[in-house]
């Protein structure tokens, strides 16, 4: 399993980076480290890992029911 990520914000989130709170991952890829707290975000759909050539979404695709 690689050790970092390539991720990107879903469109029109902003997600903070893991230990820099007032940074954040936005529509550019970044890489990251594959940590507990970036998976989250990519099964809840916040984050989008790019693949790649192409981007892969993960999670599922309902929007989880947001406001």
């Amino acid at each position: 399993e690689s050790m970092t990520l390539k991720v990107k914000a879903a469109h029109g989130l902003r997600v903070p980076f893991e230990n820099h709170a007032h940074r954040y991952i936005e529509q550019g890829a970044v890489e990251v480290e594959n940590s507990l707290y970036y998976r989250r975000l990519l099964a809840d759909g916040d984050l989008i890992l790019v693949v790649t050539g192409k981007i892969e979404k993960k999670g599922s695709n309902n929007d989880n029911n947001r406001v």
